[in-house]
């Protein structure tokens, strides 16, 4: 870094209020406006899901792939009234085993101004027990 560039830090949050309880939004677009309101040249942005049954991914905007992650999902991870978390009165226990397959955040590098994403990644918001208002944090660092 030279002397006169400084480590910059941006923040915003995304909000989601899916129809369903299990859904997959891209989020490319968002981000990659966020990157450019930042104004950071070189660096990172850091996308987070801040709930424990949600996640944020990159992967190939598919439809058959998306249907297929979900399906893979589901078999490992199956919706179960036996998981030892639904004693506590929740029915969820599915979502978080979910979250933690697809993970709950992603750091994306910024090159010359821009995502430096690969020619078919795109970002997604991965939900798994929507129907409710919940957020990601986009934390951009850089100079």
């Amino acid at each position: 870094m030279k002397a006169t560039e400084a480590l910059q830090a941006h923040t915003k949050y995304l909000w989601f209020n899916t129809k369903n309880r299990r859904d997959y939004v891209r989020i490319t677009d968002e981000v990659a406006q966020f990157c450019q309101e930042s104004g950071i040249q070189e660096g990172f942005i850091l996308v987070s899901a801040m709930h424990i049954t949600a996640g944020v991914y990159v992967n190939d905007w598919e439809n058959g792939l998306i249907h297929d992650i979900d399906e893979w999902l589901e078999k490992i991870a199956p919706v179960n009234p036996g998981y030892q978390h639904h004693k506590t009165g929740e029915d969820n226990g599915d979502a978080h085993l979910k979250r933690i397959l697809i993970n709950h955040q992603v750091m994306i590098p910024v090159t010359e101004g821009k995502l430096d994403l690969g020619p078919w990644e795109q970002i997604f918001y991965a939900e798994f027990d929507g129907q409710r208002k919940k957020r990601v944090i986009l934390k951009a660092l850089g100079i």
